[in-house]
């Protein structure tokens, strides 16, 4: 039997590697792209200072600000020692390095989105621009009755009421 050509999609275990930066000085990045960076970076330098108030904010939500404020400077002290130019090449390189797992993840998605679309027009009926042709004529010549069996039509070949939709 020949080798399927399919692409095979890793396990959730299984680890997407991880690609090198294209080159010190890369094309420039979009707008979304630039935000997706940013938001990468922000998320490792609070990963680095959440310690600092984790546990003083754990249920408070008013009252954190004025209960935690010597832990609120300690954080953004934190923040700023490791807010730098390196963090933010750090996490450009990180971005590089998983935009493969973010294709899968794409790919991933559009394929559920596609599964949801095939069960919707199965589960619904026809779409839209079927209902109007031959097949939606043939789907209204079958139709049930709320009660069980279709209503027999009458001789000139006008429908029953109950095949009216």
């Amino acid at each position: 039997m020949a080798p399927s050509r399919a692409v095979e999609m890793p396990s959730p275990e299984e680890e997407v590697p991880r690609l090198p930066m294209p080159s010190r000085n890369p094309l420039p990045l979009s707008a979304s792209q630039e935000a997706q960076v940013r938001e990468l970076y922000h998320s490792r330098v609070r990963g680095y200072c959440a310690a600092e108030i984790k546990y003083c904010a754990l249920g408070r939500t008013f009252t954190a600000p004025f209960a935690c404020r010597a832990q609120n400077r300690v954080m953004n002290a934190c923040m700023i020692q490791h807010a730098t130019q390196a963090e933010q090449d750090a996490a450009r390189e990180e971005w590089f390095a998983t935009r493969l797992k973010r294709q899968k993840e794409r790919e991933k998605r559009e394929e559920r989105r596609k599964e949801q679309e095939k069960f919707h027009r199965e589960w619904w009926g026809l779409p839209i621009e079927d209902r109007e042709g031959e097949k939606g004529n043939e789907v209204l010549r079958k139709a049930e009755r709320v009660g069980g069996f279709p209503k027999r039509d009458d001789k000139e070949g006008t429908l029953s009421k109950d095949r009216h939709r």
